[in-house]
């Protein structure tokens, strides 16, 4: 099962592309499938914060590699109750 999130930008990638699951994506179409900037994915694999592959001198992108590059950096939401408890012993 997938998240809204992912299966959101499956489906507008799938518009332009045919089963995008199964092949591997360049800088630019990673850049794009995350919407962010191309010089982004660049630094994401410079820093190695992003599983990636080398074909020859290219550098490709599996789908699910940039599905869990996304779902690792979740935040998830805190509640005022929450800060109270974490604060308290806290001088």
């Amino acid at each position: 099962m997938t998240t809204p999130v992912t299966s959101t930008r499956l489906r507008h990638f799938k518009a332009k592309e045919k089963d995008i699951t199964s092949r591997y994506l360049s800088v630019a179409e990673a850049a794009e499938y995350l919407s962010t900037s191309v010089r982004f994915v660049r630094r994401l694999v410079a820093e190695r914060r992003v599983a990636f592959h080398k074909v020859g001198k290219f550098v490709r992108f599996a789908v699910a590699d940039l599905d869990a590059f996304v779902a690792a950096g979740r935040v998830e939401p805190v509640s005022i109750s929450d800060v109270r408890r974490a604060m308290k012993g806290v001088a």
